[in-house]
């Protein structure tokens, strides 16, 4: 399941990137338009900064816009960013330690399955399909 911190990065982009002509955006503004805290989105955005999704400019004239074009960002790459591992089994996390049992698990190859169609939607879609 993907939390309020998924769902609300994805927001955050997307307010972004709408708005992307005007410069830096202050984040009182996007928590505005998008009616959420400003405390939970500095938490989101200092994320967002860290995995190089977004630029930060303090000071009077300051606030955050992105750093590439919105077809350039895939919703996977910010949900996985925001929520860790998309996979829907511990054994397909990519941290995981080989399963003993994996050569005989008669449910991996469905979960395999799933795993992938939902990576490749995630991956599928952008920003600027969003938008």
């Amino acid at each position: 399941m993907v939390s309020t911190k998924g769902r609300y990065a994805l927001r955050v982009m997307i307010d972004l990137a709408e708005h992307g002509g005007e410069g830096y955006i202050p984040l009182k503004e996007v928590a505005e338009r998008q009616e959420i805290s400003k405390k939970y989105l500095e938490i989101i955005v200092k994320e967002l900064i860290k995995g190089k999704m977004l630029i930060g400019l303090g000071g009077r004239g300051g606030g955050y816009k992105l750093c590439r074009q919105p077809e350039e960002y895939s919703v996977g790459e910010i949900l996985e960013l925001m929520e860790g591992s998309l996979a829907t089994v511990a054994c397909l996390s990519k941290d995981a330690t080989p399963c003993s049992r994996a050569s005989t698990c008669k449910t991996l190859p469905m979960w395999a399955e799933f795993d992938k169609m939902v990576h490749d939607y995630f991956y599928g879609k952008t920003l600027e399909d969003l938008l």
